[in-house]
């Protein structure tokens, strides 16, 4: 009786080692994956932020400098405009009408001008439904304007006819030097105004992304919820260091509770602030993307692995362990390093072995293939922006003289209107190939964005950078294309260190060249100042 309890007390406290090994194989392959998972994830999150923050922070850049540019027009304008008052008489209602109404209709800078005396009478306003001609100024806005005798800008305010207000001027002297007044323009924020023609088309994206204005104060100026529109937003973040004169890039949450990453940048003209931002969550969403993507390429080969692996750990015992420890290193690196695989004695062993190293073999395949889809532009299949910031990075950081060649297609917009996008699509891969075929094998080309592409050239000088550009210029306007029809290209040429010592402003010059061979007739190559 004693015996027969002893033989089953000892049959409970033994562990089948085909079942032991079998469970160590299956926990070591899912934690391997696990934590190929959880570290492509880390990796691609930070890609994916940084990305998105130098985006925001370029876009925002942008535009504060096409603001920056817009009201030093609009300054000009106010103030060509007074000078030419100003020289004849105000009381010459019907002449200081018209040129007025020219300036208003021939620039759309304004919603109204008017023109105050030195007195505070509204001797004049156009258009003239606004009501105000013959009466004298009472808002505060107008009355600092007149008094500060020098361009002014106002804070939003709201006017006596309720709309929401900003309000810029420009004083008028006559000719011997004797202040007359001011001309005045307002923008109406909550109406049609410059800021929606110039950015109202395109002020929100399919991914949630969005970018609004805001005062000197703080106070919402432009924004696509127009409800938003004159409130206070100087509890964001990104407001909060714009109005502080920075500029930059951070995580930030909007009125609603939203978590956004902004780009932001300050207008040097006026003390406006831009803020670019999009949704964390989509950054989320691409990162969810990535994860399945991995999966459908690695489920596969480790199902097959786990089913190999329980197979033969029914018929092994000491090599089993060895195999299992091979895996369980494998998951501590985000790079997939295949170690040297010994040959076991054993025959199942080594088949386990030569299993384990296929399939890693093709996750590895998989996960560079990966990488160089992340590195390409998938149109054209050149060099993508983001490996050519890195690129220009690592070069400056090295001080290796290099030459930047910036390269915009003249008249796109128009051969996607006429042809269609799939033949504007036809024609970057055939400018693509032609400059592949101009440059020298050890150059770089990059689409850089749209219609845009850039060329790195190691160790070049000015002159045969100069040269390089023009070879590729006649080249495509001069091989025959997909359309059959002329198409030419503008470049600008920046070299380093000759015209800056870091890539950000080395490429803001070279677009700077590209924008003068825009303005000077397009089909030419200008080398920065």
């Amino acid at each position: 009786m004693s015996g027969l309890l002893g033989s089953r007390f000892t049959k409970k406290k033994k562990i089948n080692l085909a079942t032991l090994l079998t469970g160590l194989v299956s926990l070591s392959v899912a934690l391997t994956l696990t934590i190929l998972l959880l570290a492509s994830y880390q990796s691609n999150k930070q890609s994916l932020f940084e990305t998105t923050f130098a985006l925001n922070y370029s876009a925002a850049t942008k535009m504060s400098r096409s603001i920056d540019s817009l009201f030093k027009s609009m300054r000009s304008g106010l103030a060509y405009t007074g000078a030419r008052i100003a020289a004849g008489d105000l009381s010459d209602v019907q002449e200081t009408q018209k040129q007025l109404e020219s300036l208003r209709l021939g620039s759309h800078f304004f919603n109204s001008i008017a023109v105050v005396d030195e007195t505070g009478l509204v001797r004049s306003v156009d258009p003239p439904s606004v009501g105000t001609a013959g009466t004298y100024i009472a808002m505060e806005a107008t009355k600092e304007a007149l008094a500060s005798r020098k361009p002014y800008i106002s804070k939003p305010y709201t006017s006596a006819t309720g709309r929401l207000i900003i309000f810029m001027s420009e004083p008028l002297f006559d000719k011997d030097g004797d202040y007359r007044g001011f001309i005045g323009g307002s923008l109406y924020l909550q109406e049609d105004n410059v800021l929606n023609m110039m950015f109202g088309m395109h002020n929100r994206n399919s991914d949630g992304s969005y970018f609004y204005i805001v005062s000197s104060n703080g106070h919402v100026l432009f924004h696509p919820d127009k409800s938003r529109i004159g409130t206070d937003s100087t509890a964001n973040q990104a407001v909060q260091k714009v109005l502080k004169g920075q500029s930059g890039y951070d995580q930030v949450v909007n009125a609603q509770g939203a978590a956004f990453l902004a780009g932001y940048a300050l207008v040097q003209e006026n003390g406006w602030g831009v803020v670019v931002q999009s949704p964390v969550s989509v950054v989320y969403g691409q990162l969810n993307r990535n994860i399945r993507t991995i999966l459908v390429y690695t489920l596969a080969p480790f199902v097959v692995l786990m089913i190999t692996a329980i197979w033969v750990a029914r018929r092994l015992a000491g090599p089993f362990v060895a195999l299992a420890n091979l895996v369980g290193r494998l998951g501590g690196s985000d790079k997939i390093v295949l170690p040297d695989i010994k040959r076991h004695w054993n025959w199942e062993a080594d088949l386990l072995t030569r299993t384990i190293s296929i399939a890693l073999s093709d996750l590895q395949k998989q996960t560079e293939q990966l990488t160089h889809a992340a590195m390409t532009d998938s149109l054209t299949g050149l060099t993508n922006r983001r490996t050519f910031g890195s690129i220009m990075r690592q070069w400056t950081e090295m001080r290796q003289p290099f030459a930047l060649i910036v390269i915009d297609v003249d008249r796109f917009k128009s051969i996607n209107d006429t042809y269609g996008h799939q033949a504007g699509d036809e024609v970057l891969k055939h400018l693509a190939r032609v400059l592949t075929s101009s440059v020298r094998s050890n150059d770089i080309c990059c689409r850089y964005g749209g219609e845009e592409f850039v060329a790195l050239l190691p160790l070049t000088t000015v002159s045969d950078a100069w040269s390089t550009a023009e070879r590729v210029r006649t080249a495509i306007e001069t091989v025959e294309n997909p359309l059959g029809i002329p198409i030419t290209v503008s470049s600008g040429i920046a070299h380093y260190p000759t015209h800056a010592e870091s890539a950000e402003i080395l490429f803001q010059r070279a677009d700077h060249a590209l924008y003068q061979a825009k303005k000077s007739g397009k089909n030419r190559s200008i080398v920065t100042g």
